[in-house]
């Protein structure tokens, strides 16, 4: 990895490092067990298991489409953060979901969210919900993400540098 400070790769590779702590510091991930499974610049995958308490329609067992939101919403914003040369935090301007079909009773829903424009001020970024494959697309999302500015300058509230 290249030591210069606005390496575009550099936080997509302090993402990688870190990923379990990504997966522990998200609350909603930790109660519905999504996961972070792969970071690349401008690029984040994740595993959102089903379980029995994420279902909105007993009768079917389908996961509830807020959890497909959230999980999309997530991935997305983590995109943004990997696409960036400068640590920086995100928040949701703009979400579109559109939902192609139900998610499969039983089945693991994979992830993938991409960022492929950052501005001054804004992210925009894409991403998918499926099962194994995006042939077997469960929904889709488009949005926009305002990029926050740094909260403690340069440092973490531990006192550790940022990137």
């Amino acid at each position: 990895m290249n030591d210069d400070k606005n390496d575009p790769d550099r936080i997509a590779a302090v993402m990688r490092e870190h990923v379990d702590l990504m997966n522990s510091a998200v609350p909603w991930g930790n109660e519905v067990g999504f996961q972070v499974t792969k970071v690349e610049r401008g690029h984040v995958w994740g595993l959102q298991p089903w379980a029995e308490n994420l279902v909105g329609d007993p009768e079917t067992g389908v996961i509830h489409g807020g959890v497909i939101t959230t999980f999309l919403d997530n991935l997305s914003g983590m995109a943004c953060t990997a696409a960036m040369t400068k640590l920086r935090f995100v928040a949701t301007i703009d979400l579109r979901i559109d939902y192609m079909r139900p998610a499969e009773k039983g089945l693991d829903i994979i992830g993938e969210a991409e960022c492929y424009r950052v501005t001054k001020s804004v992210c925009f970024t894409r991403a998918w919900a499926y099962h194994e494959t995006r042939d077997r697309l469960i929904a889709t999302s488009a949005g926009t993400f305002a990029i926050n500015k740094p909260r403690f300058g340069s440092q973490s509230p531990q006192g550790k540098t940022l990137p």
